[in-house]
């Protein structure tokens, strides 16, 4: 018998490894597996879902029927600037938001790949919903005419959208109209939050990402269906939960930063814990966030992404480049990374018979971990590398608190370690079973969410308000394919809003439930 259809895979694509880990309906580990990443994120994903299956029972693969997937292909287009596609930029503000033209504070060679030309029209709204005045259709008709043929997607952004969104939504009606249903187009208010100018660069970099997205996606279900898994497949995003593929193809910058979030949400459930601190280390990087609920907290002010400062969810990731590939120069004086060997550890590194002296290597000199097949040069006095380390290391964790109590860290990653036992401000340092995977198996435990972002009027009944924001959170969760049985509010936040003349606020809710399966629908 091949077995009931109960298992699922994780797979994550990190920057030096692609991890993939395959769970049983009790979310246990039955196998997991961890290969190079390779320039064609395709390639990697194959080799890892080749070596998870290998590993794992002989009739796994009848009996798989999630695939979740988080990716670095998006931020790293962004950041090697390539494969971008040419975007035509609409704001929707003027004459009020006239002062500052779009992308302006955007890195050159970035803004000279992306913009293929920019309108300010009439149109926005205020923060309570009056117009800053009507939307200006044909102002809106000539740009689309003018960029036709340059641009490969258009983003559109008004004044307040989150809180008003119409006159986006006619805009983007126009494109359609024009220059036909094909033209990828996005939308501030669907992708940002306050802040018009954050807002509109979110818009943008996921425009341009929409061909790379596109790409990833079809990669990805090819290299599923290479195996012949009859798998539903998922993404991961930004804040640990799940989209679906045509999500993922649509709003491409919201998987920006799935790997730190996944990361996060392995770490959690692997050890435990809700509340706390989580250090991923890579083979570049370490970057550690906070948990709060079990999920990643969120960035509260703009990040920085290629360069260009944006306002869409977020982990809020201190990083430092400190990892396993990590290159040492002895100096004087002594200086670790941030250049790394990264996926060619094991042709550089002194264990694997290399020339290029890595943290790696200092790690197996004091004993720390056993890697490789040669041994470290006697001459290699790793204390003062690792002491080092250790230093960077506690520094990003001090940044990361909040509170002044010790916390618990959790230290995942294939790179972890390099974090010592005992910390500045940490109460115990958790190092879980699987915690080398902890990306791949936050993806496959990975809920679904639904939110509702926007600015409310409290000029009724309060209580109200929120539980029809609340419902409505639980009803995109469902619609996203959380079973609605189970879905519970991890967030609610009510931030007042300054020099309006009635109570408003700008309201965020999120509800996050597990997937909906086979046996919940029936």
């Amino acid at each position: 018998m091949s077995g009931a259809p109960d298992l699922r895979i994780g797979i994550d694509v990190g920057g030096t490894h692609t991890d993939a880990v395959l769970l049983d309906a009790a979310d246990a580990v039955l196998a997991k597996a961890k290969v190079p990443t390779t320039p064609d994120v395709t390639d990697g994903v194959r080799g890892a879902l080749d070596g998870v299956l290998a590993a794992g029972p002989p009739t796994a693969a009848a009996r798989v029927t999630h695939v979740m997937v988080g990716s670095t292909h998006a931020m790293n287009a962004v950041l090697e600037r390539r494969r971008l596609q040419r975007v035509g930029v609409l704001r929707l503000a003027a004459p009020s938001g006239l002062t500052i033209r779009p992308l302006l504070g955007w890195p050159d060679d970035l803004r000279d790949a992306v913009l293929a030309g920019s309108a300010i029209v009439g149109g926005g709204h205020e923060v309570d919903g009056r117009e800053i005045s009507p939307l200006d259709d044909e102002a809106i008709r000539r740009f689309l005419g003018e960029v036709a043929e340059t641009a490969d997607a258009i983003a559109i952004c008004g004044a307040f959208s989150p809180a008003v969104p119409d006159h986006e939504l006619r805009a983007r009606d126009l494109v359609r109209e024009i220059l036909g249903p094909d033209r990828h187009v996005s939308l501030g208010h669907e992708i940002g939050t306050l802040g018009l100018l954050e807002r509109e660069n979110a818009a943008v970099l996921n425009a341009t990402l929409a061909s790379v997205a596109e790409a990833a996606v079809r990669g990805v279900e090819a290299a599923v269906a290479a195996h012949g898994l009859g798998a539903k497949l998922f993404f991961t995003q930004n804040d640990g939960t799940l989209m679906t593929v045509d999500q993922a193809a649509q709003t491409p910058v919201l998987t920006i930063g799935s790997g730190l979030a996944n990361s996060m949400r392995g770490a959690a459930f692997l050890s435990r814990l809700r509340d706390g601190l989580v250090i991923d280390v890579g083979g570049t990087s370490s970057d550690v966030a906070a948990l709060e609920h079990g999920f990643p907290r969120e960035s509260a002010t703009a990040i920085d992404v290629g360069g260009v400062r944006t306002n869409f969810r977020m982990p809020d990731i201190v990083s430092i480049g400190v990892g396993g590939g990590s290159i040492v120069r002895h100096g004087p004086p002594l200086r670790v990374g941030p250049q790394s060997v990264g996926a060619a550890l094991t042709d550089h590194a002194l264990v694997f018979g290399g020339t290029t002296t890595t943290l790696t290597d200092a790690a197996v000199r004091s004993g720390r971990v056993a890697i490789g097949h040669a041994a470290p040069p006697e001459s290699l006095d790793a204390e003062p590398i690792l002491a080092v380390v250790a230093g960077l290391l506690a520094g990003a964790v001090d940044r990361a608190r909040t509170a002044m109590a010790d916390v618990p860290l959790v230290a995942v990653g294939g790179g972890s370690f390099l974090v010592p036992d005992r910390m500045p401000g940490i109460s115990e340092v958790l190092r879980p079973d699987h915690h080398d995977v902890a990306n791949a198996v936050g993806a496959a435990i990975a809920q679904v969410s639904g939110q509702v972002e926007e600015v409310a009027r409290f000029d009724g009944d309060r209580a109200e308000v929120l539980q029809d924001a609340r419902e409505r959170a639980i009803r995109r969760a469902v619609e996203a394919g959380a079973d609605g049985d189970r879905i519970e509010i991890v967030e609610q936040d009510e931030v007042p809003l300054a020099y309006v003349t009635e109570p408003m606020v700008r309201l965020r809710i999120k509800a996050v439930g597990p997937l909906r399966t086979s046996e919940t629908e029936e």
